[in-house]
């Protein structure tokens, strides 16, 4: 063999194995893209299905903070109405007049004299407005004095000067009770749904 062939046959090894290593290497380098390719495919969907459950996390949130939201002005909306409805009471209360404010103050009045003694000497307060009614009405029980005026609707607060009793029978007073007793059922009648 010549050498020329020996070189010839060196080159033909060298190139036949250059071309395996550019084929491995080739292939390689398919298969990292490949896997590259993959691993991207597969962080895509991963970033998409945190987008995605994101959205739906900020959706709810909004979504109940507008139903909060809602049911704040709907609190707010009824505790309004209940308040007009309330000033509509009072309002009725500081108009009644005659017969009526007559009747209910001697009602309160005749229950408070209940909680002293005959012999005590008692002081009845009540709405400057309601002085001379007061006054004709308190003519009606022995050791009672029209003593002052008291901030309220009308009917009476009642003290004896002998002991520390003290009656608050006023207007005031008995629409709390009452109002406080029969809220449930107001707002239900107010706001049936």
């Amino acid at each position: 063999m010549s050498l020329e062939t020996v070189v010839e046959d060196i080159r033909d090894e060298a190139r036949a194995r250059a071309e395996e290593i550019r084929a491995e290497g080739d292939r390689r380098a398919e298969e990292i893209i490949a896997d590259a390719e993959a691993d991207a495919a597969r962080i895509l969907e991963e970033r998409e299905a945190a987008v995605e459950r994101r959205i739906d996390q900020e959706r709810e949130q909004t979504l109940s903070s507008a139903k909060l939201e809602a049911k704040q002005e709907r609190l707010e909306a009824r505790r309004d109405v209940l308040q007009q409805v309330r000033a509509e009471v009072e309002r009725s209360l500081v108009e009644l007049d005659g017969t009526k404010r007559e009747t209910l103050t001697r009602e309160l009045l005749d229950a408070a004299a209940e909680e002293f003694d005959a012999d005590d000497d008692v002081r009845v307060y009540g709405r400057a407005d309601d002085e001379a009614l007061l006054a004709a009405i308190a003519d009606d029980y022995d050791g009672f004095d029209v003593a002052g005026e008291y901030d309220c609707l009308g009917g009476v607060v009642v003290e004896s000067t002998a002991s520390r009793v003290r009656v608050n029978n006023t207007f005031d007073s008995v629409l709390e009770a009452v109002w406080e007793d029969n809220l449930k059922e107001l707002s239900a009648r107010l706001f049936e749904q």
